[in-house]
């Protein structure tokens, strides 16, 4: 494998969640060019499985990116100083309420390791219960598994975060 060599890198944004870094970077060959990198923290998602092992706990959410809603597992950006897991359990009860008793790592991913550096942790999430009475910051939908298998299939779910999740459950 032939890696590149970076001569230069320089922050041109900074932003609250991301950073954008321009490299210029030498080739094995000795041309030199330029790489545009999104720094990002990592996040954490979960797929909260109800008590039955059948249904899904899944929020929707407007996606100004795609100008679409989605229907997507719980995730979040990892905090400073905040493993994973920590961001999993906090994320789970912000946006719908329910705290898991049991959290077990699926797997991690790069989403777009060409231009970035962010990183996804999944988990799945069981012995879920109701901890907030307070209105859940998104609204949360319970959809069967083999119903999310239908949706992934047909492209209803395009969210790469909730396909892998569900799919590894």
């Amino acid at each position: 494998m032939k890696e590149e060599k970076t001569i230069k890198s320089e922050q041109i944004y900074k932003g609250k969640v991301v950073q954008l870094r321009v490299d210029t970077v030498s080739l094995p060959d000795g041309r030199t060019k330029i790489r545009e990198i999104v720094v990002h923290p990592g996040a954490a998602a979960i797929v909260p499985l109800m008590d039955d092992g059948e249904k899904v706990l899944l929020v929707e959410q407007y996606r100004k990116a795609i100008e679409s809603k989605t229907l997507e597992i719980p995730a979040g950006t990892l905090e400073e100083g905040e493993s994973p897991e920590e961001c999993a359990r906090r994320e789970l009860i912000e946006e719908t309420g329910f705290q898991a008793s049991k959290l077990d790592k699926l797997m991690e991913f790069y989403p777009s390791p060409g231009f970035s550096s962010e990183i996804i942790h999944i988990f799945v999430a069981s012995g879920l219960k109701k901890v907030s009475d307070a209105e859940a910051e998104l609204p949360i939908r319970f959809v069967r598994l083999n119903e999310l298998l239908t949706k992934i299939r047909n492209g209803e779910i395009k969210d790469g975060k909730t396909a892998i999740g569900v799919l590894m459950v």
